[in-house]
């Protein structure tokens, strides 16, 4: 889902929980830092919008939200809190 990390920091400024829906296949074999570790999944649709010159546009496909602002991910391996989810990549990927 994109948009995730801009929800999680409205609700953090607003103390409210944030709950996020996920497949295990979405969970990134790797550990990345930021939005910028992680590569492109699809290529991007083009709408035929032109992009002014000077203006740069990033696109991803994935949306890196800090674990820090989730409170629970509902996953089909269980209901997990993100520090638990590097012990379950450990055991998908071993």
């Amino acid at each position: 889902m994109m948009g995730t990390y801009q929800i999680a920091l409205v609700a953090h400024s607003m103390n409210k929980p944030v709950y996020v829906a996920a497949e295990s296949y979405k969970f990134a074999r790797l550990y990345p830092l930021d939005q910028k570790d992680l590569t492109p999944a699809l290529r991007p649709i083009d709408f035929g919008v032109p992009i002014p010159s000077g203006v740069e546009v990033e696109t991803s496909a994935r949306d890196y939200t800090p674990p820090q602002y989730l409170t629970l991910l509902f996953t089909d391996l269980g209901v997990l809190t993100p520090s638990v989810v590097s012990d379950e990549l450990i055991q998908l990927y071993l």
